[in-house]
């Protein structure tokens, strides 16, 4: 059984993990008492030896042995090893994980597609569930201890209920070299292509929509059996080390830890005084408290992956499969009989009147609900306010333009030359390289004519030096607004129709005759 331990973690505290130090189910100290216990026992025995049983030449060459293998010791990456390592099983160990199909999604396209509340439509669906389930059945009694534990044989499975007689006959007699919990997918598929048929189904795109939620389950059935198909590459395994250790136990890290220990037993050893290299140092212990701390360390962590390696086991922490069969099967059934076309009236709810929706709090929550919401960095940011500053302007193009340094146009001028109006005196080509100030840039005042500006009011580049040009640029720039808009070369065809002078129009006024009018002229006619 998985060992939780969450609720004891929620709130990080002062000794917080501390009551995790004493569990032993799912413990490090489950994993690594044993090797602790050789470990210990074979560091004192050589040590028992050295102090007791050798003689004093012999005691020079076993401390000289010591310190050669205590200097060695950091030539063996055992950290990072054991670091990349186990970073790649628990990623591993997580994705097994999450690709256990569960039958969530395709229970929903199920009961939401197919119709029909006889008993036809309900043998539909309860069909087309079990076979999901049984495909998830057959995938894992191919990779799970535990569930082949339940099911030994296909009997068992019909005998639990996922597989009818009928349908193991049928199963066994598709002849195939290859684990087969593909075909109950393949039935599934078959049998919603009949309920289109038979109108269960009301269109091709309910049909869809389910044929694509019985892939995206029979893909996580896939990823599991490839997951279990290819594991960790076998070049990671030393058959010398695998007697000692687990049957998944990688060889690069296992030979490191093992062969890290085995220096230790000698590097590590506590030398009588007399012996030791610091003739300062006086203390003579017999238990080497930091080296077993260090075992207990490294080898704790190379325990972890161990047991991680393949979650399918029967470790404390392993998969709970068997649960996961239970529950799938238990909550698909409900969800595609039971509750079928089962919904509760529909009613409005507490908050129907209401424009804003407050749930209630408890006495021990509600001082959630008297901390201040957050809003944004700045919206408590408080800033000085200036009138000047605060004023709205409006955003124009006739700013002044931003000039080249000399020394940038300097270190520019091999790769593209700039070309200056001084260079090309006398060339006969000045007019149109003359600029005038706003060109291609709308007046910012529409109420000015043309007729009533000033027409010297251009800027003629070629009088302009390079130190006038050098101070401009390093004055800032002003928002200040040019009233003065170019002068125009030539008017177009278009202008001179507008400028042309228009005829006044003729008033025709028509006096509305008079009743003494009308009667004279009644009398002439």
């Amino acid at each position: 059984m998985t060992i939780s331990y969450t609720l004891e973690v929620a709130n990080a505290r002062f000794g917080g993990f501390s009551k995790l130090l004493f569990r032993w189910r799912g413990s490090i100290y489950k994993l690594l008492y044993k090797e602790l216990l050789v470990f210990f026992s074979l560091y004192i025995l050589l040590n028992l030896i050295y102090r007791f049983a050798l003689s004093e030449p012999q005691k020079k060459v076993f401390e000289e042995v010591a310190n050669y293998c205590n200097e060695n010791t950091k030539l063996i990456p055992l950290i990072f090893v054991l670091g990349f390592y186990v970073n790649l099983i628990i990623k591993r160990w997580w994705e097994q994980y999450t690709s256990i199909p569960l039958p969530d999604q395709l229970m929903c396209v199920v009961s939401s597609t197919v119709h029909g509340g006889d008993e036809r439509g309900r043998l539909l669906r309860r069909t087309l569930i079990r076979y999901a389930n049984l495909s998830s059945v057959l995938i894992l009694r191919s990779v799970s201890v535990r569930v082949l534990k339940r099911f030994p044989t296909m009997e068992h499975i019909v005998e639990a209920g996922f597989m009818t007689p009928e349908e193991l006959n049928k199963f066994e007699s598709l002849s195939s070299d290859f684990n087969k919990y593909w075909i109950p997918c393949v039935w599934f598929t078959n049998l919603a292509a009949q309920a289109r048929r038979d109108g269960r189904v009301r269109d091709d795109i309910a049909l869809k929509l389910l044929i694509d939620e019985l892939n995206k389950y029979r893909a996580k059935c896939s990823l599991l059996f490839h997951y279990d198909w290819i594991s960790v590459p076998l070049v990671y395994t030393a058959a010398f080390i695998i007697l000692l250790t687990a049957p998944s136990s990688p060889q690069v890290v296992t030979i490191a830890v093992y062969s890290f220990f085995a220096t230790c037993l000698m590097g590590r050893q506590l030398l009588l005084p007399s012996a030791q290299q610091n003739k300062n140092l006086t203390l003579d212990a017999y238990v080497p408290i930091f080296t077993l701390l260090e075992f207990f360390f490294y080898f704790g962590w190379l325990k972890v992956a161990e047991q991680i390696v393949n979650p399918f086991g029967e470790d404390d922490d392993d998969f709970e499969t068997n649960r996961l069969i239970d529950r799938n099967l238990q909550v698909s059934f409900l969800s595609v009989d039971d509750m079928y076309q089962n919904l509760p009236p529909m009613g409005k709810d507490k908050y129907w009147d209401e424009q804003s929706a407050l749930p209630p709090y408890t006495v021990a929550t509600v001082a959630d609900n008297m901390k201040p919401l957050f809003m944004g960095s700045t919206f408590d940011m408080r800033i000085e306010v200036d009138s000047e500053q605060s004023q709205q302007v409006a955003a124009t193009p006739n700013l002044p333009r931003a000039r080249t340094p000399m020394l940038s146009r300097f270190l520019s001028s091999a790769a593209s030359p700039a070309v200056g109006m001084k260079n090309l005196k006398g060339l006969g080509v000045r007019s149109h390289l003359v600029r005038f100030r706003g060109d291609g840039f709308p007046s910012p005042n529409t109420n000015t004519r043309y007729s009533d500006l000033d027409p010297d009011g251009r800027i003629d580049e070629e009088e302009t030096t390079e130190d006038e040009r050098e101070s401009r640029a390093s004055e800032p720039p002003t928002p200040k607004v040019v009233s003065r808009s170019p002068r125009r070369l030539e008017a177009s065809e278009k202008q001179k129709k507008m400028e042309q002078p228009r005829t006044a129009n003729i008033l025709i006024t028509v006096d509305e005759p008079s009743e003494e009018k009308a009667e004279d002229e009644d009398a002439e006619c």
